[in-house]
């Protein structure tokens, strides 16, 4: 079987092999063929060693495909089953579970300790618990969420993590208010996913903010009302609020610097939503008489802060009916042989959404 293998933390490229094995198989479990998958900043962020991953690994956590094998056990899924992977499935019996959150159930981060494929030189891991650069994946049954014939697998693999991601953050943590002023910092496809939040929960003004000249581009395509770059935030803010600073601020980056800045950028009793995934020694300072004199809400958000289940169904849902728009995320589309060519395009910022069709 094939898959794109990083060897070691730190390295930029992944090696295509055809040797990869899955391993795991067995009661509750559940074999996918992986149809299409998207590469998703987080890949890059375990490549490089921001979030924590066993090595040998395979990337890849946004993906859907069909199921080809079920094991013991399993119910509600059967071979032949089109379905979209979760990379973190919720147990229903811990305690984040039982409270309603979801998305904080820790079951599913126990995967990416566990080798779930291997080859002649040993075992290899899967990121998250999944590594969908492959061409099968072998996964908790709860994993596999089906999803109706008329989406598409590439549809289905961003509403697996990033659409997921970003619309929540808007719509579950932040709770956008209708007729509110938004600010976006970072407008890959998490980003314009929250710009698309904002947008539904009826934000007046959306500002979106990024380096990147084509990033702020889409960025108004997709809802944005104003798209700068970050030198030119200050001055937007100053504009658009008088300097008072947004009603809401999404930190879509993961990066302790531009969480302050957008901490700054946030009015007094707003709200910051840190939707970016950073590195543990990266650390976002804030002096006691700030955070109690300025009484900013400070509200990360996991996964979209939310019932992932019932979000990837209002995905679809808004989809169907036109109002979100999902499909033009997809900015570029490659083979599995040329998965480095979509790291680069990640890495330049040219692409909001690579589609790896395996």
């Amino acid at each position: 079987m094939r898959a794109a293998v990083l060897h070691e933390t730190g390295q930029e490229k992944l090696e295509i092999l055809d040797d990869i094995e899955t391993v795991g198989f067995g009661p509750g479990k559940v074999r996918i063929r992986v149809r299409a998958t998207g590469l998703c900043h987080s890949d890059l962020s375990a490549m490089n060693g921001v979030l924590p991953q066993p090595a040998p690994f395979i990337p890849g956590h946004e993906g859907a495909g069909e199921i080809v094998d079920v094991g013991d056990g399993v119910t509600g899924l059967a071979q032949g089953d089109r379905v979209l992977l979760c990379w973190l499935p919720a147990c229903g019996a811990c305690p984040a579970c039982k409270r309603g959150q979801t998305q904080l159930c820790l079951a599913g981060f126990m995967n990416a300790g566990t080798p779930n494929f291997k080859r002649p030189g040993g075992d290899v891991f899967g990121f998250a618990g999944t590594g969908t650069f492959a061409e099968e994946v072998v996964v908790d049954a709860g994993c596999a969420v089906p999803i109706p014939d008329d989406v598409p697998f590439d549809i289905a693999a961003l509403i697996g993590c990033g659409v997921t991601t970003g619309l929540g953050a808007a719509i579950n943590t932040a709770d956008v208010a209708a007729g509110s002023s938004v600010a976006v910092i970072g407008c890959g496809g998490v980003g314009i996913s929250a710009i698309q939040g904002a947008r539904l929960k009826g934000a007046a003004q959306i500002v979106a903010v990024d380096p990147v000249a084509s990033r702020r581009e889409a960025a108004l395509t997709f809802g944005a009302t104003e798209a700068v770059a970050p030198d030119e935030l200050a001055d937007a803010t100053q504009r658009i609020t008088a300097g008072e600073g947004f009603d809401y601020v999404f930190e879509v980056v993961g990066k302790s610097a531009t969480a302050r800045i957008a901490y700054e950028t946030t009015r007094r009793g707003g709200t910051l939503c840190v939707v970016g995934a950073g590195a543990m020694d990266d650390h976002l300072q804030l002096n006691m008489f700030e955070l109690f004199f300025d009484e900013k809400r400070i509200l990360p958000s996991m996964y979209g802060g939310g019932d992932v289940l019932t979000s990837y169904e209002r995905a679809i849902a808004l989809w169907r009916a036109g109002r979100i728009d999902l499909a033009g995320l997809i900015t570029h589309r490659v083979q599995l042989a040329e998965v480095n060519e979509a790291l680069d395009q990640m890495r330049t910022g040219v692409a909001l959404r690579t589609c790896i069709e395996i």
